[in-house]
């Protein structure tokens, strides 16, 4: 029976969290767990297999032949488990918590008009919903799926294209009458360009022009930290603004935002995708079908 009392897969669970989150420190906060507790439970696991799995220094931890064997079974034996919980369930009804990140343009004008919908299909699934225009490390928050915008960095997270958007430079009529609307690119030096302040923000504007391509500086007085406060900045009338063809759409529409230098437009695009973890090909049902929804529902172009 003394077998019995030791939770392995809850010992397990935490030592492939040490390796995924790269220490002590990230997956005590993943685990919701004190660092201490996190050292001891693995220094635990080490004297029972009798073998060591990490060695530890000041500044990293380095798996041992062992550590790595029983990181990359242990992944699978995780996902089995889930799979079984799932499996085990009531007739494979998704259910429980989606953790979604997603920039706050994508928020705005998809994931929270098309959250009712959702929650309406699905009543057993609950959403946890964060909107920044950073870029958070999924593992260390456990964020179950993000939605990013622009080129994916290389890494073990899966990815689910939902779509492309193209980008436009808009102002308010009311700016345009009082400051005239630019018919070239060397105009643009004397108009209030509105910029964003976040990370992965473009440097300059690109314009497409019979002489070749430029990027023109963004001058303005004012910066902000995501797209959505840009598009607000711009329909008070405060300067031009760079933002995807989605955010602008029934501004333009209703005559709030105009589009101008279209001639010189360079066509080019954003790609979005959902981003998530899928250790060992498993993906929990609650995400699979958070994910058909995102792909059957968003319409980004």
């Amino acid at each position: 029976m003394a077998r019995l009392e030791v939770n392995r897969s809850g010992e397990l669970e935490v030592f492939v969290r040490v390796v995924e989150l790269g220490g002590f420190s990230a997956a005590a906060r993943a685990c919701g767990m004190t660092p201490s507790a996190v050292s001891k439970l693995v220094a635990r696991l080490e004297e029972r297999l009798g073998a060591r799995l990490l060695n530890r220094s000041t500044r990293q931890l380095q798996l041992t032949a062992e550590g790595c064997g029983l990181y990359e079974r242990g992944r699978h034996v995780l996902a089995a488990l889930d799979e079984a919980e799932r499996c085990a369930g009531m007739q494979d009804v998704p259910r429980g918590k989606i953790r979604v990140n997603a920039n706050v343009p994508f928020g705005q004008h998809f994931l929270l008009p098309l959250a009712p919908l959702f929650l309406e299909r699905y009543p057993e699934v609950t959403l946890d919903i964060v909107l920044t225009d950073e870029v958070v490390d999924i593992l260390e928050q456990r964020t179950d799926v993000a939605v990013r915008a622009g080129p994916l960095k290389s890494s073990s997270l899966l990815a689910r294209k939902l779509g492309q958007t193209r980008m436009a430079i808009v102002a308010a009529p009311a700016y345009l009458a009082r400051r005239g609307t630019p018919q070239t690119a060397a105009e643009l030096a004397s108009h209030n360009l509105l910029d964003a302040n976040y990370a992965r923000a473009r440097s300059g504007w690109p314009l497409h022009l019979p002489e070749g391509d430029v990027v023109v500086p963004v001058v303005g007085n004012a910066q902000a930290s995501d797209g959505e406060a840009l598009r607000q900045l711009a329909l008070v009338g405060l300067g031009l603004a760079r933002l995807a063809a989605f955010q602008v759409r029934a501004d333009i529409a209703a005559g709030r935002l105009q589009a101008v230098l279209e001639a010189f437009n360079p066509g080019d695009s954003e790609e979005v995708h959902a981003v998530f973890v899928g250790q060992g090909g498993h993906v929990p049902l609650r995400v699979r079908v958070f994910l058909d929804f995102l792909a059957q529902n968003v319409k980004l172009n």
